[in-house]
């Protein structure tokens, strides 16, 4: 009877850590949430948050999930000037301001009311906030912009060069003209 309940709790033990959609590695000393699958994503939440780190998150994650796998905010997080809905791309670095602290650079460039970035009013370094735009991709926009007197819809963006429709896709609800 003892041998056949200890063979029970192992059991579900064993089942529960297979089911776990986190394990906990080591990553330079930094304990990282890590979840695996096809369509993981790599990001690196840093600032206000208890356990800032590089986690690993499922395809999909929100930024909600991003400051949960770092431990919540820190007590001093200004948490209105992070968009806990907005979905994370795979090798992003998602930095959470301190109260009183300065946005990232770019957050104070144009943007829409609703939050989206303005293709026709944003400058390179706003562009570079939106997942997967780097430096290079960024001035590309800006000079498409001012080449072609400014975007009349957002599909004008597969008219950029470095932009095709899955890039598109992920910046679709991010962007407004």
């Amino acid at each position: 009877m003892v041998v056949a309940a200890l063979a029970v709790t192992v059991g579900i033990g064993i089942l529960r850590g297979a089911m776990s959609p986190v394990d906990e590695v080591l990553v330079d000393q930094t304990p990282v949430p890590v979840a695996t699958g096809v369509g993981d994503l790599y990001v690196h939440v840093s600032g206000a948050v208890r356990t800032p780190g590089l986690y690993l998150l499922r395809a999909g994650a929100c930024v909600v999930d991003a400051v949960a796998a770092a431990g919540g905010f820190s007590e001093d997080a200004d948490r209105d000037a992070v968009n806990l809905a907005r979905t994370l791309d795979d090798g992003e670095q998602l930095p959470v301001p301190h109260e009183g602290e300065a946005a990232p650079a770019g957050a104070a460039a144009p943007a829409a009311a609703d939050g989206r970035v303005d293709l026709n009013a944003a400058d390179a370094a706003m562009l570079e906030t939106l997942p997967r735009i780097g430096p290079a991709l960024a001035e590309r926009i800006v000079a498409w912009r001012e080449d072609n007197g400014g975007f009349t819809s957002v599909e004008d963006l597969l008219a950029v060069p470095g932009i095709g429709d899955k890039m598109l896709e992920s910046l679709r609800d991010l962007v407004t003209v």
